[in-house]
């Protein structure tokens, strides 16, 4: 299918015409968060009908670990009484759910929190208030970060949420860097193209057609969370795909029915996303003035938080245990199908707390 044939590839092109090329964060914020059109706001992409499968999708393993890590922090916290448990694009709410669950071996825990979703799509919302009424809670909406709540703890839970932000390109040609834009091909189709002028401020050496990627958004939330969690009190584990240091590549792709898809295909129906680089965002973590804590890959947290103990134990009950052990090598294998080295995980909290549990070391693995 032409990529001009989607309804927003369409508006995009009217977009072009009338102002010039799309900065590649303009396009992913428009190609993901259209009013209308774009990916997030019409569909619930997950699961085996969707478009792809998320960790707590995988097993309700992943959720529950993530879960009694919270009740543990906030223990180490002093337990103070009331406190915000806050998801940042909480999917289904299967996450939230499950830590929920898990929070109930804690009582006081679970009694003094309140849950809230940071969420902009209409579709998931709904999904994610019936998932919760399941659980007999109600939750608490947010379109961003800034409205939530300021006189009590965050708690704050990310999976795969700063992979979905827009990022900014900018590819090296002869002494300069050019910012990779989204214009028209003499189709009429989107394509890729360079700015003509040269990119201002941006120091690094590198040889002809690297490509430097950037996401200022994320970097700008992080920080934000950072100073919100150094001023309130409270912790945030984030985990996502991505690189554990900074270097220089092109890490955009495009999803669509479990499969790669070039990313100017169908824009507003396919699931667009980057790399999240870690070794950023744990500065801009400390810039806000929070303590970020040694990365970790997805396998050795959750090995450290019990994976495999917890699996045993519903295997117990199983009608079919052969499923948890696919599960779990699916999260924590670390074979290049499996999801626990291309995953990390990072931790901040407030100066001076604690690391949340399976945070107390490095990983070795990232040595």
């Amino acid at each position: 299918m032409n990529a001009r044939t989607t309804p927003l590839a369409q508006e995009m092109a009217a977009i072009i015409a009338a102002e010039g090329p799309l900065s590649l964060d303009r396009f992913m914020a428009l190609a993901l968060g259209h009013p209308r059109y774009g990916y997030y706001m019409t569909r619930d992409p997950f699961g085996a009908g969707g478009d792809f499968i998320t960790a707590p999708e995988i097993s309700q393993i992943f959720g529950e670990l993530l879960g009694l890590a919270l009740a543990i922090t906030w223990q180490n916290m002093g337990a103070p009484e009331g406190v915000v448990v806050a998801e940042l694009g909480p999917g289904r709410g299967t996450l939230m759910s499950d830590a929920l669950r898990a929070a109930r071996a804690i009582p006081a825990f679970a009694e003094t929190l309140e849950p809230h979703f940071v969420e902009t799509s209409p579709v998931l919302m709904r999904a994610q208030a019936a998932r919760l009424a399941q659980d007999g809670r109600d939750a608490n909406w947010h379109a961003n970060i800034d409205s939530l709540p300021e006189d009590r703890p965050l708690l704050i839970l990310a999976n795969e949420f700063f992979d979905a932000l827009p990022v900014r390109q900018f590819q090296r040609a002869g002494d300069h860097w050019h910012e990779r834009l989204v214009g028209l091909d003499p189709a009429g189709g989107l394509a890729f193209g360079l700015a003509q002028e040269p990119a201002a401020n941006i120091p690094f050496a590198a040889p002809e057609g690297a490509i430097f990627e950037t996401s200022p958004l994320s970097l700008d939330i992080m920080r934000r969370l950072g100073e919100r969690i150094a001023r309130q009190g409270g912790a945030m584990i984030a985990i996502d795909y991505g690189h554990a240091k900074s270097g220089f590549g092109d890490t955009l792709q495009a999803v669509k029915a479990h499969r790669f898809v070039p990313v100017l295909t169908d824009p507003g129906e396919v699931d667009i996303t980057a790399h999240v680089d870690f070794a950023m965002l744990a500065i801009a973590a400390q810039r806000g003035g929070a303590l970020a804590h040694p990365l970790l890959t997805q396998a050795s947290l959750l090995e450290r938080l019990g994976i495999h103990h917890r699996a045993e134990i519903l295997k117990r009950k199983a009608e079919n245990p052969a499923e948890i052990d696919r599960a779990v090598a699916r999260l924590a294998g670390t074979d290049d199908a499996a999801m626990g080295l291309l995953f990390k995980a990072i931790a901040i909290t407030a100066p001076g707390m604690a690391p949340p549990p399976g945070f107390e070391q490095p990983d070795p693995r990232l040595s």
